[in-house]
């Protein structure tokens, strides 16, 4: 398969709450809106993409025309302790994990957009001895 692109779509019964959460808080711009699906994009020399659907759309399969559960996105960032004082001290976003570092090499606070779809911000660190050798340097 030859990929040309991929990005995770949040089915959502909050197409514009959502919006507004990854636009004003991290950084997406829309590129394509309908009342039913939000493609996003945050700019930069590696354009991230996300999208927004109405879980109630036709385009799903009946079946699965049900609101995102268990789905966790991880955005590294270069100061995570900078983005806890815009987010979440300045910002007033309620944490679901508290800023704190982890022997297995990461500095991260978690916050959850309004579908409860948990935001990961996470600044790598070195890993406690004990953890070093589980990386494999791919």
């Amino acid at each position: 398969m030859k990929l040309t692109s991929f990005y995770p779509v949040v089915c959502t019964s909050r197409i514009q709450e959502s919006r507004a959460f990854y636009t004003e808080l991290l950084g997406f711009e829309p590129t394509f809106e309908a009342d039913w699906y939000v493609s996003l994009r945050r700019p930069g020399p590696l354009p991230y993409e996300l999208a927004l659907l109405d879980h109630s759309h036709p385009t799903l399969p009946e079946a699965y025309r049900t609101p995102v559960q268990g789905l966790l996105l991880n955005f590294e960032v270069e100061d995570v302790d900078a983005e806890w004082d815009r987010l979440v001290v300045q910002g007033g976003l309620r944490p679901e994990l508290e800023l704190r570092s982890e022997d297995f090499g990461q500095r991260h606070f978690i916050v959850a957009d309004p579908n409860g779809v948990l935001i990961d911000v996470i600044t790598p660190i070195e890993p406690a001895d004990s953890f070093a050798e589980q990386y494999t340097g791919a």
